[in-house]
This record gives C-alpha cells, sequence and structure tokens, in this order.
C-alpha cells in the first residue's frame, strides 16, 4: 500500500519536476533551434523569423546537401571518429594502467605520485609550456612519422587526472579478498586487473570512457594549434573554419541561394551532436552509478 504524500513532500516533487522540466526544455531549445534554422529559407534565418519550429513555407534541405556534398566534411568527419576511437583507447588504456598502479598500498612512494598526480589538478602550466611539451613529445616520435599529424594529438593529450582518480577510487573499493583469491589460484597481475578489477568497475570504465570521448570529440584547440595539415584537421576545426568562411563578406558576394549561409553552420553543428546523442542513452545507466563510485572513497 503506497504511503500518501504530505503536503510539504507534494510541493516539493511539483516544485522539483517543474524545475526539471524548465531545465531540460533550455538544455533541449539550442537543439531544436538549430535543426530548425538549417531547414528554412534564407528569408526566415536571416530576418531572425525562427523562434522554435522551421518556417513550413521555405522549408528546404539544400544546406544538408552542400554540406553532404562537400568532401572536406567527410573528411574532417572521419578524423574526428579516428582521434575519437583510438583516443578513447589509448587514454583508457594509459589511465587504467595508471589507476591500478596507484589503487595499491604496496606501490613505493605511492602518497607522493597521488600528491603529484591530485597537484597537477590544483596548478597548470599553462598554455605556453603545455603547448611546448606537445611539441618536445612529437619530436620524440618523429621517427615513427608522428608529427603535425593526428596520432600526434593521440599520443600526447592521453591522461586527465581527475579520470585517473576516479578510476582510482573505483579500484580501491574492490575488496582485497577477491585479489587474495585471485593470486591464490594462481593469477597473474595482469589476470588480476583483466579479470577481477575491470569487470568489477564496469560504471566507472563506462563513464571514464564517454569523458574522454567527448573531449576527443569536441577537441578543438589543442588539434588546432598541433595539426596544421589542413586534410588532417577534426569536425571541430572545420567547423570553425566554415563559420569564418561563411561571415566573410567577400564569400557572401552575389548569394544568391534558397538558404542562408547560417543554415549551413547549423546543419553541421547538427551533424556534429548526432553521434554524441545516439551513444549516450546506451551508457546513460553506468553514469550516475559510476562517478559515485569512482568520486566517493569509503
Amino acid at each position: 500500500m503506497k504511503r500518501k504524500l504530505e503536503i510539504s513532500e507534494l510541493i516539493f516533487k511539483i516544485i522539483s519536476y517543474t524545475l526539471l522540466t524548465m531545465f531540460a526544455l533550455c538544455c533541449l531549445y539550442p537543439f531544436i533551434y538549430a535543426i530548425s534554422a538549417a531547414i528554412s529559407g534564407e528569408h526566415a534565418v536571416e530576418y531572425s523569423e525562427i523562434i522554435l519550429l522551421p518556417d513550413w513555407k521555405t522549408l528546404q534541405f539544400d544546406a544538408f546537401g552542400e554540406m553532404f556534398g562537400n568532401n572536406m566534411f567527410w573528411n574532417s568527419y572521419s578524423n574526428t571518429l579516428f582521434l575519437t576511437l583510438y583516443g578513447t583507447i589509448w587514454s583508457m588504456v594509459t589511465s587504467i594502467l595508471g589507476a591500478y598502479a596507484l589503487s595499491k598500498k604496496r606501490l613505493l612512494f605511492r602518497k607522493f605520485f597521488n600528491f603529484f598526480l591530485v597537484f597537477t589538478m590544483w596548478f597548470s602550466a599553462g598554455i605556453v609550456p603545455q603547448y611546448l611539451n606537445y611539441i618536445a613529445t612529437g619530436k620524440i616520435f618523429e621517427g615513427f612519422g608522428i608529427t603535425d599529424d593526428k596520432w600526434l594529438v593521440v599520443i600526447a593529450m592521453g591522461m586527465q587526472a581527475m579520470n585517473i582518480i576516479l578510476l582510482r577510487n573505483a579500484f580501491e573499493g574492490v575488496p582485497s579478498e577477491i585479489e587474495e583469491a585471485a593470486i591464490v589460484d594462481g593469477a597473474t597481475e595482469t589476470q588480476v586487473l583483466t579479470k577481477v578489477y575491470l569487470p568489477m568497475s564496469k560504471s566507472t570504465i563506462a563513464t571514464v570512457a564517454l569523458f574522454f570521448a567527448i573531449s576527443r570529440w569536441n577537441g578543438y584547440f589543442w588539434a588546432k594549434q598541433m595539426i596544421s595539415n589542413s586534410n588532417e584537421h577534426p569536425l571541430q576545426v572545420f567547423l570553425r573554419l566554415r563559420l569564418d568562411q561563411y561571415t566573410d563578406p567577400e564569400f557572401l558576394t552575389g548569394w544568391n541561394k534558397v538558404y542562408a549561409p547560417d543554415s549551413v553552420i547549423y546543419a553541421l553543428i547538427v551533424c556534429s551532436i548526432i553521434p554524441i546523442l545516439i551513444i549516450y542513452p546506451f551508457i546513460q545507466k553506468y553514469f550516475a552509478k559510476g562517478v559515485n563510485v569512482g568520486g566517493v572513497k569509503e
């Protein structure tokens, strides 16, 4: 039998659900507006006649057609997929190994390494030293042909202190008795990690992988600074270059198409968001649990 809610509880729930609904609508509005602006005619976009829904009288999909017909768009999309896939894999491997080592009390100078890791979150050297560090990383891998290349971005940006801490705390939450039992059964250190710690930390691993994937997918600044070859640029850099192009008065001279220049930009924004929207629902169930398990140390 369900308990009848008190007046105070009912009011609290009504206010909470109302605020959450309003917040959700505020988050959803920019995406709907971007779609509407991408498929509306030039006049409606240029004169700001779109508030939420598209202008049905001037409905067109030519902006998407122009974007899909641009080879540089598909090239940049493949570069972003490359950076996201291999960048996430590389970051997860290095972060898991680092977090596993830091979770062991038998590690020499463990407190120092943990403090040093947290220290990098408090104090940052700045953009210029970080850039010089990335350049130095590229020189180390010159013999492998990894200079001014997508691989340089993948390798140089392999770790984030916060994500390592989340994984470390999750590993520390694994009962030591299970590890001892595995060792007694003859498991090696690698088997303990892959057969015990990883399966028991799936929620945190999925959450951290999502953090890395979003970071790589949305990466702009360092990809722009470290990759000068336009054929290697990811989607976000391509978006910025197109934004500069479609706001250039010289480029817009004599524009007589049925769609506005901004419609192409909005179409590109929509396409850059869709993959994350598709992936997120499948790992959403791990998100809250992963952050709680990895973020709270008992």
